[in-house]
This record gives C-alpha cells, structure tokens and sequence, in this order.
C-alpha cells in the first residue's frame, strides 16, 4: 500500500498544530515527521501538546525521542543527529538515505527508509535530483527500491501517482504540505 508522509518545516510556525491536524484529519498524509533540527526537546513537546492525540500514534520523531516513548508515538526516524533508536524501543524505526547503497544497507533493518533527492528540492533551493529515471527504474529491477522505499525531495501531492508508478513504496513531502 502506497503511503504519504509529511515533514514538518525546520522551524516552527504560528498555527503549525491545526495544520499538522488537517493533513491528517484530510487524509492527506498517512503519517507525520516532526523534523525540526536545533530545537529543544521541550519546544517539540509543546507542538506535541497542541495535536490532537488521536493522532499521535500517526507522528514520528526525528529528535529527542525520549518523547516518542513518553507520548507513544509511531515511530523515530535515525538521521545523522540520531543514528540510533532509543534502548527498548519497540515502534516503527525509519532512516533518511542518499545512495542506494545506504537504501541496501538499512532497509531491512528499517520500516522504511527515504531516498533523496529524487527531484529538485522544493524547500532547499539548489538541491537538485541526484537519480535518473534510468538509474531508478533499474534499481527497482534489482529489487533495491521496493515496498520499503520512500521517495524523498520534490515530492509534490501532484507527483503522487508518478512516485507510485516509479516503483516506490510511499513518498515523503516537505514543501509542498506547508503551501497555503
């Protein structure tokens, strides 16, 4: 089953909360990464406080994961910040990746992992794909992008079904879920 996620901005913003609430309320996004580098663990709490917890079992955290324990959240995400999940953690365990040889090295013992850029960067002005359609279906036909393989960079509700047809398992979306 093809799943949506968003990422959250890197930084906060006024009325984050109600809409992190109608992305999924919507059906937009099938999950949730809080990604917000630099910031505390109690600034990350208080935008945890203000989602409705419904939806807190659709949130994944990519710092301070003490939180993901505390408020039962889906999952963490390992980064270069957070190589490793909390002792004991038993959710969902995802990793960004930029090579299909990081995607080899970590997608069996992940959920999921991301790949990126699979288009021009939306949100990073200058960070262009780093994949051709050649390079992408071919490591398909070698079984490195499959189920577990979300496409990452670009990524627009628009280019939903493109993603899907390319073989991957879901797609992660920064820039385009905070556009008004």
């Amino acid at each position: 089953m093809f799943t949506t996620i968003a990422i959250t901005k890197p930084t906060f913003f006024d009325g984050e909360a109600a809409r992190i609430d109608a992305l999924l309320r919507q059906g937009k996004v099938g999950f949730l990464h809080i990604r917000k580098p630099g910031s505390t663990a109690e600034e990350v709490e208080t935008l945890l406080r203000q989602i409705p917890t419904p939806w807190h079992s659709r949130i994944v955290l990519h710092d301070h994961f003490a939180l993901a324990v505390r408020y039962s959240l889906h999952g963490v995400h390992l980064n270069s910040r957070n190589p490793l999940p909390p002792e004991g953690w038993t959710g969902s365990v995802s990793r960004s990746c930029h090579s299909l040889e990081e995607v080899r090295q970590w997608k069996e013992r992940c959920r999921y992992v991301s790949l990126s850029p699979i288009f021009d960067s939306i949100s990073k002005p200058g960070y262009g794909s780093a994949f051709t359609h050649a390079e992408i279906a071919q490591a398909v036909r070698d079984g490195v992008i499959d189920s577990k393989v979300y496409a990452l960079g670009g990524v627009t509700f628009a280019l939903l079904a493109a993603v899907e047809a390319m073989g991957f398992g879901g797609a992660m979306i920064l820039g385009d879920a905070w556009r008004k």
